[in-house]
């Protein structure tokens, strides 16, 4: 089971949902609809298989518009899930569930899209030493909930900004003038908890890079036999990642190599939202 977030982390981008959608009126249609005391019960139930994640998410969303609603979670983050399972039963206020229900199934429904794509790669690498990681191409403001999916994917996370980790990316090697000087001038600043990533587009950049022993070698882009041959090169001595144009269809080839770690944007970048619905109980 996955550490779930604490609300402390999501309540300010569900609240931000809400008043985006609230805007300075409020639901007039549920106030026009539904009566002001009324209760309703429902259930959210996903359309499709997947794995679930954000079930925080919707139970904050309706517990912002009705202190007093009840939510009870039927399944848990990380779980897999066949077409036609129900993830939660809610109880509250009418009006604002309603009002709750697009910000809690936005959310809902995108990161379990995460997660269940991060799972499909999880699998396709299965029984081989890689782990998938995933990017900072995330969506502006929903970073910790959407690396959060990914770990609920079974995948792990990279860097979370740029504050955590150096990462040496090919315009930084230019700016310094080579991948070893840039190596370098990076040990040199990087405190002893700071690990020390370099970006290489060749063989020959790897060697230059190996040269200065930093963490990890991100590999971008590098053919399958380039792939073999780096790992041959590098014999254990760093951690090595495989990065670029990597796909479904891919994954498992690169995974083959013997490569330690592979990252995909799409994990985050381009992921579709698991169909997940609320109906009336």
């Amino acid at each position: 089971m996955t550490e779930p977030l604490p609300d402390l982390l999501i309540a300010p981008v569900v609240k931000a949902a809400l008043a985006e959608d609230l805007g300075r009126a409020g639901d007039v249609t549920a106030q026009a609809c539904i009566p002001e005391a009324a209760r309703l019960s429902a259930v959210f139930a996903t359309r499709k298989a997947g794995v679930v994640a954000g079930l925080a998410c919707a139970r904050i969303a309706i517990a912002e518009l009705d202190p007093d609603a009840r939510f009870e979670a039927v399944v848990a983050d990380g779980d897999r899930l066949q077409p036609g399972t129900a993830l939660a039963r809610v109880e509250a206020n009418a009006r604002a569930l309603l009002s709750a229900e697009r910000t809690a199934l936005n959310l809902l429904g995108r990161l379990s899209g995460i997660a269940t794509l991060t799972r499909a790669y999880v699998d396709a690498v299965a029984g081989t030493k890689a782990r998938i990681v995933d990017t900072r191409k995330t969506t502006p403001g929903l970073r910790a909930l959407e690396k959060y999916a990914v770990r609920c994917g079974g995948g792990v996370n990279h860097r979370f900004g740029l504050d955590d980790a150096i990462l040496i990316k090919d315009n930084h090697v230019a700016a310094c003038g080579s991948v070893g000087e840039a190596v370098r001038r990076a040990k040199a600043f990087a405190p002893h908890l700071m690990k020390v990533e370099v970006e290489v587009d060749t063989l020959e950049q790897l060697d230059e890079a190996l040269a200065e022993t930093p963490d990890v070698i991100l590999l971008d882009n590098f053919s399958l036999d380039d792939l073999r041959e780096a790992v041959r090169r590098a014999a254990g001595r760093v951690v090595l990642e495989a990065s670029g144009g990597i796909n479904l269809e891919t994954v498992r080839a690169v995974a083959e190599t013997g490569i330690d770690v592979i990252s995909v944007g799409a994990l985050t970048h381009s992921v579709g939202v698991l169909d997940i619905g609320l109906d009336a109980a």
